[in-house]
Protein backbone atom coordinates (compact mmCIF):
# COMPACT_ATOMS: atom_id res chain seq x y z
CA UNK A 1 0.00 0.00 0.00
CA UNK A 2 1.07 3.56 -0.52
CA UNK A 3 2.13 5.77 2.34
CA UNK A 4 -0.71 7.86 3.71
CA UNK A 5 -0.71 11.04 5.78
CA UNK A 6 -2.80 14.09 6.45
CA UNK A 7 -2.87 16.00 3.18
CA UNK A 8 -1.34 19.45 3.01
CA UNK A 9 -4.74 20.94 2.18
CA UNK A 10 -6.37 19.21 5.13
CA UNK A 11 -3.57 20.34 7.42
CA UNK A 12 -3.90 23.95 6.27
CA UNK A 13 -7.63 23.79 6.88
CA UNK A 14 -7.07 22.32 10.34
CA UNK A 15 -4.54 24.99 11.23
CA UNK A 16 -6.81 27.71 9.83
CA UNK A 17 -9.63 26.34 11.97
CA UNK A 18 -7.37 26.48 15.01
CA UNK A 19 -6.35 30.05 14.27
CA UNK A 20 -9.95 30.99 13.59
CA UNK A 21 -10.93 29.39 16.86
CA UNK A 22 -8.25 31.37 18.65
CA UNK A 23 -9.58 34.65 17.21
CA UNK A 24 -13.14 33.72 18.09
CA UNK A 25 -12.10 32.80 21.62
CA UNK A 26 -10.53 36.21 22.08
CA UNK A 27 -13.43 38.19 20.66
CA UNK A 28 -14.85 40.80 23.02
CA UNK A 29 -17.44 39.30 25.35
CA UNK A 30 -16.80 35.77 24.13
CA UNK A 31 -14.36 34.60 26.79
CA UNK A 32 -15.10 34.09 30.46
CA UNK A 33 -17.60 32.72 32.92
CA UNK A 34 -18.26 29.46 34.73
CA UNK A 35 -20.46 26.56 33.67
CA UNK A 36 -21.75 24.24 36.38
CA UNK A 37 -22.55 20.76 35.07
CA UNK A 38 -24.90 18.79 37.30
CA UNK A 39 -24.52 15.02 37.57
CA UNK A 40 -25.48 12.22 39.94
CA UNK A 41 -22.45 10.16 38.99
CA UNK A 42 -19.24 10.37 41.03
CA UNK A 43 -16.15 9.90 38.83
CA UNK A 44 -14.22 6.77 39.66
CA UNK A 45 -10.88 8.03 38.32
CA UNK A 46 -9.64 10.86 36.10
CA UNK A 47 -6.71 9.06 34.42
CA UNK A 48 -7.57 6.97 31.39
CA UNK A 49 -6.17 3.49 32.15
CA UNK A 50 -8.35 3.30 35.28
CA UNK A 51 -11.61 4.93 34.16
CA UNK A 52 -14.89 3.04 33.91
CA UNK A 53 -17.46 5.75 34.68
CA UNK A 54 -18.89 8.11 32.07
CA UNK A 55 -18.38 11.04 34.47
CA UNK A 56 -14.70 10.17 34.83
CA UNK A 57 -14.33 9.96 31.06
CA UNK A 58 -16.09 13.30 30.55
CA UNK A 59 -13.73 15.07 32.94
CA UNK A 60 -10.62 13.31 31.68
CA UNK A 61 -11.43 14.36 28.12
CA UNK A 62 -11.14 17.99 29.23
CA UNK A 63 -7.79 17.38 30.93
CA UNK A 64 -6.08 15.14 28.37
CA UNK A 65 -5.69 15.44 24.61
CA UNK A 66 -5.80 12.59 22.10
CA UNK A 67 -3.46 12.07 19.16
CA UNK A 68 -6.41 12.68 16.83
CA UNK A 69 -10.13 13.24 17.37
CA UNK A 70 -13.01 11.63 15.57
CA UNK A 71 -14.82 14.10 13.31
CA UNK A 72 -18.49 15.12 13.16
CA UNK A 73 -19.41 12.29 10.76
CA UNK A 74 -18.48 9.71 13.43
CA UNK A 75 -16.50 7.66 10.91
CA UNK A 76 -14.04 5.50 12.85
CA UNK A 77 -13.02 3.26 9.95
CA UNK A 78 -9.72 4.36 8.44
CA UNK A 79 -8.19 7.77 9.18
CA UNK A 80 -10.15 10.04 6.87
CA UNK A 81 -12.75 10.93 9.49
CA UNK A 82 -10.20 12.12 12.07
CA UNK A 83 -8.90 15.59 12.87
CA UNK A 84 -5.37 16.35 14.19
CA UNK A 85 -4.89 16.98 17.88
CA UNK A 86 -1.58 16.18 19.63
CA UNK A 87 -0.47 14.59 16.36
CA UNK A 88 -0.24 17.10 13.52
CA UNK A 89 0.77 14.48 10.91
CA UNK A 90 0.62 10.70 10.67
CA UNK A 91 2.19 8.38 8.13
CA UNK A 92 1.34 4.74 7.39
CA UNK A 93 4.05 2.21 6.61
CA UNK A 94 3.90 0.56 3.14
CA UNK A 95 2.45 -2.64 4.65
CA UNK A 96 0.02 -0.67 6.88
CA UNK A 97 1.30 -2.49 9.97
CA UNK A 98 2.62 0.65 11.63
CA UNK A 99 1.59 4.30 11.90
CA UNK A 100 4.04 7.06 12.77
CA UNK A 101 2.47 9.98 14.66
CA UNK A 102 4.35 13.28 14.46
CA UNK A 103 3.49 15.42 17.47
CA UNK A 104 2.75 19.13 17.39
CA UNK A 105 5.82 20.76 19.00
CA UNK A 106 3.59 23.42 20.61
CA UNK A 107 1.80 20.86 22.79
CA UNK A 108 2.71 20.91 26.46
CA UNK A 109 1.69 19.50 29.81
CA UNK A 110 0.02 21.74 32.35
CA UNK A 111 3.28 21.89 34.33
CA UNK A 112 4.96 23.42 31.28
CA UNK A 113 6.89 20.36 30.08
CA UNK A 114 6.54 19.64 26.34
CA UNK A 115 4.52 16.63 25.16
CA UNK A 116 6.91 14.12 23.61
CA UNK A 117 6.84 10.71 21.95
CA UNK A 118 7.79 8.96 25.18
CA UNK A 119 4.49 10.22 26.63
CA UNK A 120 2.60 8.36 23.90
CA UNK A 121 4.53 5.22 24.78
CA UNK A 122 3.75 5.76 28.47
CA UNK A 123 0.03 6.01 27.77
CA UNK A 124 0.10 2.73 25.84
CA UNK A 125 2.34 0.88 28.29
CA UNK A 126 0.08 1.69 31.23
CA UNK A 127 -2.95 0.47 29.29
CA UNK A 128 -1.35 -2.86 28.49
CA UNK A 129 0.60 -3.53 31.69
CA UNK A 130 -1.07 -6.43 33.59
CA UNK A 131 0.02 -4.81 36.85
CA UNK A 132 -2.30 -1.89 36.09
CA UNK A 133 -5.10 -4.28 35.03
CA UNK A 134 -6.74 -1.58 32.95
CA UNK A 135 -10.37 -2.35 32.02
CA UNK A 136 -9.61 -0.69 28.68
CA UNK A 137 -6.72 -2.98 27.76
CA UNK A 138 -8.80 -4.99 25.25
CA UNK A 139 -9.38 -1.78 23.26
CA UNK A 140 -5.71 -1.71 22.23
CA UNK A 141 -5.22 -5.44 21.77
CA UNK A 142 -4.38 -4.98 18.08
CA UNK A 143 -1.29 -2.89 18.93
CA UNK A 144 1.87 -4.89 19.63
CA UNK A 145 3.89 -1.95 20.89
CA UNK A 146 4.51 1.78 20.71
CA UNK A 147 8.09 2.89 20.09
CA UNK A 148 9.89 6.24 20.06
CA UNK A 149 11.47 7.12 16.71
CA UNK A 150 12.55 10.57 17.87
CA UNK A 151 11.36 13.09 20.45
CA UNK A 152 8.37 14.12 18.34
CA UNK A 153 7.53 10.83 16.60
CA UNK A 154 5.83 7.84 18.18
CA UNK A 155 5.16 4.70 16.14
CA UNK A 156 2.30 2.28 16.80
CA UNK A 157 3.01 -1.27 15.59
CA UNK A 158 0.21 -3.72 14.77
CA UNK A 159 0.16 -7.48 14.35
CA UNK A 160 -2.56 -7.26 11.69
CA UNK A 161 -4.40 -4.74 9.58
CA UNK A 162 -7.99 -3.76 10.28
CA UNK A 163 -10.55 -1.11 9.40
CA UNK A 164 -10.24 0.60 12.77
CA UNK A 165 -6.55 0.23 13.54
CA UNK A 166 -6.05 4.00 13.26
CA UNK A 167 -8.87 4.56 15.76
CA UNK A 168 -7.24 2.06 18.11
CA UNK A 169 -4.14 4.22 18.50
CA UNK A 170 -5.37 7.75 17.83
CA UNK A 171 -8.45 7.57 20.06
CA UNK A 172 -7.62 4.95 22.70
CA UNK A 173 -3.93 5.60 23.39
CA UNK A 174 -4.04 8.83 25.36
CA UNK A 175 -0.52 10.15 26.07
CA UNK A 176 0.42 10.49 29.73
CA UNK A 177 3.36 12.46 31.21
CA UNK A 178 6.34 10.11 31.32
CA UNK A 179 8.34 12.57 33.40
CA UNK A 180 5.77 12.19 36.19
CA UNK A 181 4.92 8.50 35.81
CA UNK A 182 8.14 6.76 34.78
CA UNK A 183 8.86 5.62 38.35
CA UNK A 184 5.27 4.99 39.42
CA UNK A 185 4.40 1.71 41.15
CA UNK A 186 2.11 0.35 38.47
CA UNK A 187 0.64 -2.32 40.71
CA UNK A 188 -0.59 0.51 42.97
CA UNK A 189 -1.36 3.12 40.33
CA UNK A 190 -4.81 3.76 41.82
CA UNK A 191 -3.17 5.00 45.03
CA UNK A 192 -0.58 7.23 43.37
CA UNK A 193 -0.96 10.98 44.15
CA UNK A 194 -0.95 11.77 40.42
CA UNK A 195 -4.26 9.95 39.99
CA UNK A 196 -5.99 12.33 42.41
CA UNK A 197 -4.20 15.43 41.06
CA UNK A 198 -3.70 14.79 37.34
CA UNK A 199 -1.59 17.00 35.12
CA UNK A 200 -2.82 16.82 31.56
CA UNK A 201 -2.32 18.32 28.12
CA UNK A 202 -5.88 19.33 27.30
CA UNK A 203 -7.83 22.59 27.24
CA UNK A 204 -8.58 22.61 30.98
CA UNK A 205 -6.39 22.23 34.06
CA UNK A 206 -7.35 20.28 37.17
CA UNK A 207 -8.01 22.35 40.31
CA UNK A 208 -9.64 20.11 42.89
CA UNK A 209 -11.84 17.09 43.50
CA UNK A 210 -14.05 17.13 46.58
CA UNK A 211 -15.57 13.62 46.76
CA UNK A 212 -19.37 13.53 46.53
CA UNK A 213 -19.41 17.31 45.97
CA UNK A 214 -17.57 18.64 42.94
CA UNK A 215 -14.68 18.54 40.51
CA UNK A 216 -13.31 21.92 39.43
CA UNK A 217 -11.38 22.72 36.25
CA UNK A 218 -10.00 25.99 34.90
CA UNK A 219 -9.05 27.02 31.40
CA UNK A 220 -5.47 26.48 30.31
CA UNK A 221 -4.86 29.92 28.85
CA UNK A 222 -1.71 28.62 27.13
CA UNK A 223 -3.39 25.61 25.49
CA UNK A 224 -1.65 25.16 22.15
CA UNK A 225 -4.86 24.98 20.10
CA UNK A 226 -6.30 28.15 21.63
CA UNK A 227 -7.68 28.69 25.13
CA UNK A 228 -11.22 27.51 25.91
CA UNK A 229 -13.90 30.16 25.86
CA UNK A 230 -14.99 29.35 29.42
CA UNK A 231 -12.86 30.32 32.39
CA UNK A 232 -14.03 27.48 34.55
CA UNK A 233 -16.02 24.25 34.52
CA UNK A 234 -17.43 22.80 37.71
CA UNK A 235 -18.91 19.30 37.79
CA UNK A 236 -21.43 19.39 40.64
CA UNK A 237 -22.01 15.90 42.05
CA UNK A 238 -25.51 15.37 43.42
CA UNK A 239 -26.44 12.57 45.86
CA UNK A 240 -29.19 11.29 43.53
CA UNK A 241 -30.66 11.93 40.06
CA UNK A 242 -33.58 14.01 41.35
CA UNK A 243 -31.26 16.41 43.14
CA UNK A 244 -29.09 16.67 40.02
CA UNK A 245 -32.08 17.86 37.98
CA UNK A 246 -33.40 20.07 40.78
CA UNK A 247 -30.12 22.01 40.76
CA UNK A 248 -30.67 22.88 37.10
CA UNK A 249 -34.32 23.82 37.64
CA UNK A 250 -33.36 25.97 40.65
CA UNK A 251 -30.68 27.84 38.72
CA UNK A 252 -27.84 26.34 40.77
CA UNK A 253 -26.44 24.50 37.73
CA UNK A 254 -26.20 25.31 34.03
CA UNK A 255 -26.31 21.93 32.30
CA UNK A 256 -27.47 18.36 32.75
CA UNK A 257 -26.96 15.73 30.10
CA UNK A 258 -30.36 14.01 30.36
CA UNK A 259 -33.89 15.17 31.21
CA UNK A 260 -36.87 12.84 31.26
CA UNK A 261 -40.56 12.70 32.08
CA UNK A 262 -42.02 15.39 34.31
CA UNK A 263 -38.66 17.08 34.74
CA UNK A 264 -38.31 17.45 30.98
CA UNK A 265 -41.79 18.94 30.76
CA UNK A 266 -40.95 21.34 33.58
CA UNK A 267 -37.73 22.45 31.85
CA UNK A 268 -39.57 23.01 28.56
CA UNK A 269 -41.89 25.47 30.32
CA UNK A 270 -39.08 27.40 32.01
CA UNK A 271 -38.10 30.48 29.96
CA UNK A 272 -34.64 30.44 31.56
CA UNK A 273 -33.85 26.96 30.19
CA UNK A 274 -33.28 25.34 26.82
CA UNK A 275 -33.68 21.66 25.94
CA UNK A 276 -31.71 19.99 23.16
CA UNK A 277 -32.21 16.49 21.78
CA UNK A 278 -29.14 14.66 20.59
CA UNK A 279 -28.19 11.13 19.60
CA UNK A 280 -26.44 8.81 21.99
CA UNK A 281 -24.44 5.60 22.04
CA UNK A 282 -25.58 4.42 25.47
CA UNK A 283 -27.51 1.21 25.92
CA UNK A 284 -28.73 -0.50 29.08
CA UNK A 285 -28.99 -4.20 29.81
CA UNK A 286 -29.65 -6.77 32.50
CA UNK A 287 -26.31 -8.58 32.69
CA UNK A 288 -26.13 -12.06 34.18
CA UNK A 289 -23.12 -13.44 35.99
CA UNK A 290 -22.52 -16.80 34.34
CA UNK A 291 -20.12 -17.82 37.12
CA UNK A 292 -20.80 -18.64 40.76
CA UNK A 293 -19.99 -15.40 42.67
CA UNK A 294 -18.33 -17.36 45.48
CA UNK A 295 -16.55 -20.04 43.44
CA UNK A 296 -15.67 -18.56 40.06
CA UNK A 297 -14.56 -21.87 38.59
CA UNK A 298 -18.15 -23.15 38.68
CA UNK A 299 -21.14 -22.01 36.61
CA UNK A 300 -23.74 -19.92 38.38
CA UNK A 301 -26.28 -22.34 39.95
CA UNK A 302 -29.18 -20.56 38.25
CA UNK A 303 -27.88 -18.20 35.57
CA UNK A 304 -25.13 -20.44 34.22
CA UNK A 305 -27.75 -22.32 32.17
CA UNK A 306 -28.34 -20.69 28.78
CA UNK A 307 -31.90 -22.09 28.58
CA UNK A 308 -32.82 -20.50 31.91
CA UNK A 309 -31.51 -17.15 30.67
CA UNK A 310 -33.53 -17.47 27.45
CA UNK A 311 -36.67 -18.25 29.46
CA UNK A 312 -36.10 -15.23 31.69
CA UNK A 313 -35.68 -12.97 28.66
CA UNK A 314 -38.84 -14.43 27.15
CA UNK A 315 -40.70 -13.46 30.34
CA UNK A 316 -39.79 -9.77 30.00
CA UNK A 317 -41.82 -7.31 27.94
CA UNK A 318 -38.85 -5.14 27.07
CA UNK A 319 -40.80 -2.74 24.86
CA UNK A 320 -43.26 -2.05 27.68
CA UNK A 321 -40.40 -1.51 30.13
CA UNK A 322 -38.77 1.04 27.81
CA UNK A 323 -42.08 2.86 27.27
CA UNK A 324 -42.87 2.92 30.98
CA UNK A 325 -39.60 4.62 31.85
CA UNK A 326 -38.86 6.71 28.73
CA UNK A 327 -42.20 7.07 26.95
CA UNK A 328 -41.19 7.55 23.29
CA UNK A 329 -37.58 8.52 24.05
CA UNK A 330 -36.07 5.01 23.99
CA UNK A 331 -35.89 1.93 21.79
CA UNK A 332 -35.18 -1.73 22.51
CA UNK A 333 -31.70 -2.57 21.13
CA UNK A 334 -31.31 -5.13 18.36
CA UNK A 335 -28.17 -6.45 20.00
CA UNK A 336 -25.08 -5.36 21.96
CA UNK A 337 -24.53 -2.25 19.84
CA UNK A 338 -26.49 1.03 19.69
CA UNK A 339 -28.21 2.14 16.51
CA UNK A 340 -26.12 5.32 16.34
CA UNK A 341 -22.98 3.33 15.47
CA UNK A 342 -24.66 2.35 12.20
CA UNK A 343 -23.78 -1.32 12.70
CA UNK A 344 -26.94 -2.52 14.50
CA UNK A 345 -29.21 -4.64 12.29
CA UNK A 346 -33.00 -4.88 12.62
CA UNK A 347 -32.98 -8.30 10.92
CA UNK A 348 -31.32 -9.97 13.94
CA UNK A 349 -33.78 -12.53 15.28
CA UNK A 350 -34.88 -11.60 18.79
CA UNK A 351 -36.03 -13.78 21.67
CA UNK A 352 -39.76 -12.92 21.68
CA UNK A 353 -41.82 -11.84 24.65
CA UNK A 354 -44.01 -14.83 25.56
CA UNK A 355 -44.50 -15.36 29.30
CA UNK A 356 -46.64 -18.47 28.77
CA UNK A 357 -43.87 -20.08 26.71
CA UNK A 358 -41.33 -19.02 29.33
CA UNK A 359 -43.30 -20.91 32.01
CA UNK A 360 -43.50 -24.03 29.86
CA UNK A 361 -39.79 -23.81 29.13
CA UNK A 362 -38.91 -23.56 32.83
CA UNK A 363 -41.22 -26.52 33.53
CA UNK A 364 -39.41 -28.59 30.91
CA UNK A 365 -36.05 -27.66 32.46
CA UNK A 366 -37.16 -29.04 35.82
CA UNK A 367 -37.80 -25.70 37.53
CA UNK A 368 -41.15 -26.15 39.32
CA UNK A 369 -42.98 -24.62 42.28
CA UNK A 370 -43.21 -27.75 44.40
CA UNK A 371 -44.27 -26.15 47.70
CA UNK A 372 -46.71 -23.53 46.43
CA UNK A 373 -44.77 -20.48 47.62
CA UNK A 374 -44.67 -18.96 44.13
CA UNK A 375 -40.95 -19.63 43.63
CA UNK A 376 -39.68 -22.40 41.37
CA UNK A 377 -37.02 -24.85 42.56
CA UNK A 378 -34.83 -27.48 41.00
CA UNK A 379 -32.89 -30.07 43.04
CA UNK A 380 -33.43 -27.94 46.14
CA UNK A 381 -32.10 -24.75 44.49
CA UNK A 382 -34.67 -21.92 44.26
CA UNK A 383 -35.00 -19.85 41.09
CA UNK A 384 -33.70 -16.87 43.02
CA UNK A 385 -31.08 -14.22 42.32
CA UNK A 386 -30.31 -10.60 43.20
CA UNK A 387 -30.02 -7.70 40.79
CA UNK A 388 -27.66 -4.81 41.55
CA UNK A 389 -28.77 -1.36 40.48
CA UNK A 390 -26.87 1.95 40.90
CA UNK A 391 -28.38 4.44 43.30
CA UNK A 392 -27.32 7.23 40.93
CA UNK A 393 -29.73 6.13 38.17
CA UNK A 394 -33.41 6.72 38.75
CA UNK A 395 -34.25 5.19 35.37
CA UNK A 396 -32.47 1.93 36.16
CA UNK A 397 -34.11 1.80 39.58
CA UNK A 398 -37.54 1.99 37.92
CA UNK A 399 -36.53 -0.63 35.36
CA UNK A 400 -35.36 -2.93 38.16
CA UNK A 401 -38.77 -2.83 39.85
CA UNK A 402 -40.52 -3.63 36.56
CA UNK A 403 -38.18 -6.57 35.94
CA UNK A 404 -38.74 -7.84 39.46
CA UNK A 405 -42.53 -7.80 38.98
CA UNK A 406 -42.50 -9.41 35.52
CA UNK A 407 -40.15 -12.23 36.56
CA UNK A 408 -42.21 -12.87 39.66
CA UNK A 409 -45.01 -13.82 37.29
CA UNK A 410 -43.04 -16.80 35.98
CA UNK A 411 -41.87 -18.00 39.39
CA UNK A 412 -38.51 -16.24 39.73
CA UNK A 413 -37.67 -14.57 43.05
CA UNK A 414 -35.65 -11.45 42.27
CA UNK A 415 -34.29 -9.21 45.03
CA UNK A 416 -32.98 -5.73 44.32
CA UNK A 417 -29.69 -4.46 45.71
CA UNK A 418 -29.34 -0.68 45.31
CA UNK A 419 -25.70 0.36 45.67
CA UNK A 420 -23.62 3.51 45.61
CA UNK A 421 -21.71 3.62 42.32
CA UNK A 422 -18.22 2.85 43.61
CA UNK A 423 -19.54 -0.03 45.70
CA UNK A 424 -21.27 -1.42 42.63
CA UNK A 425 -18.08 -1.09 40.58
CA UNK A 426 -16.13 -2.96 43.27
CA UNK A 427 -18.59 -5.85 43.18
CA UNK A 428 -18.47 -5.95 39.40
CA UNK A 429 -14.68 -6.03 39.43
CA UNK A 430 -14.60 -8.93 41.89
CA UNK A 431 -17.47 -10.69 40.04
CA UNK A 432 -19.34 -10.82 43.35
CA UNK A 433 -22.92 -10.52 42.07
CA UNK A 434 -25.75 -12.45 40.42
CA UNK A 435 -27.01 -9.87 37.95
CA UNK A 436 -26.78 -6.12 37.39
CA UNK A 437 -28.69 -3.51 35.44
CA UNK A 438 -25.79 -1.90 33.70
CA UNK A 439 -25.42 0.79 31.09
CA UNK A 440 -22.60 1.04 28.63
CA UNK A 441 -21.21 4.04 26.78
CA UNK A 442 -19.06 2.43 24.07
CA UNK A 443 -16.40 4.10 22.02
CA UNK A 444 -17.61 5.12 18.55
CA UNK A 445 -16.43 1.97 16.83
CA UNK A 446 -18.05 -1.48 16.79
CA UNK A 447 -14.75 -3.13 17.76
CA UNK A 448 -15.12 -1.68 21.28
CA UNK A 449 -17.38 -4.68 21.93
CA UNK A 450 -14.21 -6.66 22.69
CA UNK A 451 -13.88 -4.83 25.98
CA UNK A 452 -17.37 -5.67 27.20
CA UNK A 453 -18.43 -9.02 25.76
CA UNK A 454 -15.50 -11.12 24.49
CA UNK A 455 -13.55 -13.71 26.48
CA UNK A 456 -10.59 -11.34 26.65
CA UNK A 457 -12.76 -8.85 28.52
CA UNK A 458 -13.94 -11.58 30.94
CA UNK A 459 -10.68 -11.89 32.84
CA UNK A 460 -11.04 -10.94 36.50
CA UNK A 461 -9.76 -7.39 37.17
CA UNK A 462 -9.10 -6.84 33.47
CA UNK A 463 -11.76 -5.92 30.96
CA UNK A 464 -15.40 -5.09 31.50
CA UNK A 465 -17.08 -8.40 30.66
CA UNK A 466 -18.18 -8.67 34.28
CA UNK A 467 -20.64 -11.48 33.61
CA UNK A 468 -17.86 -13.76 32.28
CA UNK A 469 -19.58 -14.54 28.99
CA UNK A 470 -17.10 -16.67 27.06
CA UNK A 471 -18.02 -17.98 23.62
CA UNK A 472 -15.33 -19.13 21.17
CA UNK A 473 -17.84 -18.73 18.34
CA UNK A 474 -18.67 -15.14 19.28
CA UNK A 475 -14.98 -14.33 19.81
CA UNK A 476 -14.06 -15.70 16.38
CA UNK A 477 -16.84 -13.76 14.67
CA UNK A 478 -15.79 -10.51 16.34
CA UNK A 479 -12.11 -11.16 15.53
CA UNK A 480 -13.00 -11.74 11.89
CA UNK A 481 -15.10 -8.58 11.75
CA UNK A 482 -12.34 -6.48 13.30
CA UNK A 483 -9.72 -7.93 10.94
CA UNK A 484 -11.80 -7.42 7.81
CA UNK A 485 -10.66 -4.78 5.31
CA UNK A 486 -14.07 -4.60 3.64
CA UNK A 487 -16.86 -2.56 5.22
CA UNK A 488 -19.69 -4.72 3.84
CA UNK A 489 -17.98 -7.91 4.94
CA UNK A 490 -17.31 -6.45 8.38
CA UNK A 491 -20.99 -5.55 8.78
CA UNK A 492 -22.05 -9.08 7.88
CA UNK A 493 -19.60 -10.56 10.38
CA UNK A 494 -20.72 -8.22 13.15
CA UNK A 495 -24.33 -9.20 12.43
CA UNK A 496 -23.44 -12.89 12.84
CA UNK A 497 -21.70 -12.13 16.12
CA UNK A 498 -24.67 -10.15 17.43
CA UNK A 499 -26.99 -13.04 16.51
CA UNK A 500 -24.76 -15.43 18.47
CA UNK A 501 -24.92 -13.07 21.42
CA UNK A 502 -28.72 -12.79 21.30
CA UNK A 503 -29.06 -16.58 21.10
CA UNK A 504 -26.75 -17.12 24.10
CA UNK A 505 -28.53 -14.46 26.21
CA UNK A 506 -25.63 -13.55 28.53
CA UNK A 507 -27.52 -10.29 29.03
CA UNK A 508 -30.95 -8.95 28.18
CA UNK A 509 -30.78 -5.78 26.10
CA UNK A 510 -33.29 -3.37 27.67
CA UNK A 511 -33.21 0.06 26.05
CA UNK A 512 -31.14 2.67 24.27
CA UNK A 513 -32.36 6.18 25.11
CA UNK A 514 -32.74 9.15 22.83
CA UNK A 515 -31.13 11.86 24.91
CA UNK A 516 -32.47 15.32 25.77
CA UNK A 517 -30.12 17.70 27.54
CA UNK A 518 -31.19 20.67 29.63
CA UNK A 519 -29.21 23.89 29.90
CA UNK A 520 -29.44 27.50 30.93
CA UNK A 521 -30.29 29.75 28.00
CA UNK A 522 -27.18 31.75 28.92
CA UNK A 523 -24.98 28.94 27.59
CA UNK A 524 -24.15 28.76 23.91
CA UNK A 525 -23.87 25.00 23.38
CA UNK A 526 -21.98 23.45 20.46
CA UNK A 527 -21.19 19.90 19.36
CA UNK A 528 -23.30 17.56 21.53
CA UNK A 529 -21.73 14.53 19.90
CA UNK A 530 -23.54 11.16 20.20
CA UNK A 531 -20.56 9.41 21.77
CA UNK A 532 -19.41 12.38 23.86
CA UNK A 533 -21.81 15.25 24.54
CA UNK A 534 -18.91 16.92 26.32
CA UNK A 535 -16.67 17.13 23.23
CA UNK A 536 -17.60 20.75 22.59
CA UNK A 537 -17.20 22.10 26.16
CA UNK A 538 -14.02 24.05 25.25
CA UNK A 539 -16.13 25.90 22.66
CA UNK A 540 -19.16 26.55 24.87
CA UNK A 541 -19.51 30.22 25.76
CA UNK A 542 -21.50 32.69 27.84
CA UNK A 543 -22.06 36.27 26.63
CA UNK A 544 -20.61 38.76 29.08
CA UNK A 545 -24.01 40.32 29.72
CA UNK A 546 -25.44 36.97 30.86
CA UNK A 547 -22.76 35.78 33.28
CA UNK A 548 -23.67 35.37 36.93
CA UNK A 549 -21.65 35.13 40.11
CA UNK A 550 -21.24 31.41 40.68
CA UNK A 551 -19.59 32.04 44.06
CA UNK A 552 -23.09 32.61 45.42
CA UNK A 553 -23.73 28.86 45.31
CA UNK A 554 -20.64 28.05 47.31
CA UNK A 555 -17.98 27.76 44.62
CA UNK A 556 -14.82 29.60 45.51
CA UNK A 557 -12.97 31.53 42.78
CA UNK A 558 -10.81 29.38 40.55
CA UNK A 559 -7.18 29.06 41.59
CA UNK A 560 -4.88 31.16 39.47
Amino acid sequence: MTTRSVTAAALLLALAACRGGDRASNAAGDVGGTVVISTAGEPDFLVQPLILSATGKMIADQLFERLAEIGPKMNAMGDEGFEPRLARHWTWSPDSLSIAFELDPRAHWHDGKPVRAEDVKMGFDLLRDPKVASPQAPNVAEIDSVTVRDSLTAVAWYHRRSLDQFFTAAYNVIPLPAHLLKNVDRANLKADPYVRNPIGSGPFRFVRWVPSQLVELVADTTYFRGRPKLDRVVVSIAPDPNTAVTRLLAGEADFIEVLRGEQLAQAQKDPKLQVTQYGGVDYAFLQFNLRDPKRHARPHPVLGDRNVRVALEMALDRAAIARNVYDTLASVPFGPAPRSLGIADSSIRQIPYDSAHAKRMLDSLGWRDTNGDGVREKNGVPLRFSVMVPGSSRARQRVAVLIQEQLKGVGADVTLDQLEFNALIAKLGSRDFDAVINSWHPDPTPSSIRQTWTSEGARTNDGSNFGSYESPVFDAQIDSAVASHNVSQARALYKRAYQTFVNDAPAIMLYEPNLVAGASRRIRLVDLRPDAWWAGIPRWSIPASERIDRDRIGLRPAAQ
